[in-house]
């Protein structure tokens, strides 16, 4: 190896920082079994509905959705989980749990993020457990998804931006994963609706990380509206 070939001290992690990067990667990968895809969140009344029909669509809903809709609202909930846990504050982490509980607006909507907050929890106190964690969830009657993985990512002192931005980045990909087999949407078309969605990650994690449980509020009424007819619709191929 020559001088110049060596690492220099700036590119190198430190072992919690690897550790860090190494369980945001595992907790939020595809592969990791929550059943995310067999959710879509209303997406599928509105391709049924024709609200979404291509990939300019798909970008606009989820961006509503993002900024505007259930995005911004789990991000709340996510940094308040992960603050709380943070701080040891468990009254503080089991309000939040409570209120991001009964702050879904439809039943299936409440499923799904209710059977993924308990499977996940459920995975990584069965793989990935550590102190404190088994305490945490003990005190809370129910955790949905956004809580759920912010109070592990603290608990494993995964800092919280970074966190929070791969968090949305799954949420996004899980979306657009769902859009695109029921539009249906090529892989490429696919990958330019993620990459022009990230101005729209960056600058709802930005607004979450600075807000609180008071600036709570959506105003996507149609996607909400999608997520209640959904669970009459004639044919399906999500469970929301």
């Amino acid at each position: 190896m020559t001088t110049n070939e060596l690492p220099r001290a700036s590119d190198a992690m430190t072992e919690a920082e690897a550790a860090s990067l190494y369980r945001l990667m595992t907790f939020l990968s595809p592969a990791f079994p929550v059943g995310a895809f067999s959710y879509s969140s209303g997406i599928e009344w509105a391709v049924e509905a024709g609200d979404i029909s291509d990939a300019a669509s798909l970008h606009d809903w989820l961006s509503a959705m993002l900024a505007d809709g259930a995005g911004f609202c789990d991000a709340v909930f996510f940094v308040e989980a992960h603050r709380a846990m943070d701080l040891g504050d468990m009254a503080a982490l089991r309000e939040v749990a409570e209120l991001a509980a009964a702050f879904v607006p439809s039943r299936e909507r409440q499923l799904e993020t209710t059977t993924q907050g308990r499977a996940f929890i459920d995975i990584v106190r069965a793989a990935w457990n550590c102190d404190g964690l088994d305490e945490a969830v003990a005190l809370c009657d129910a955790i949905v998804y956004p809580a759920a993985v912010g109070l592990v990512s603290a608990a494993h002192d995964i800092p919280r931006a970074s966190a929070l931005h791969a968090f949305l980045h799954a949420v996004v990909s899980n979306w657009i994963s769902a859009g695109s087999r029921l539009i249906p949407l090529g892989q490429t078309d696919s990958q330019r609706v993620l990459a022009a969605l990230e101005s729209v990650v960056a600058a709802t994690a930005a607004r979450a990380l600075h807000a609180s449980l008071d600036d709570l509020g959506s105003a996507t009424f149609r996607a909400d509206l999608a997520s209640l007819r959904h669970e009459t619709q004639y044919t399906r191929l999500f469970r929301s």
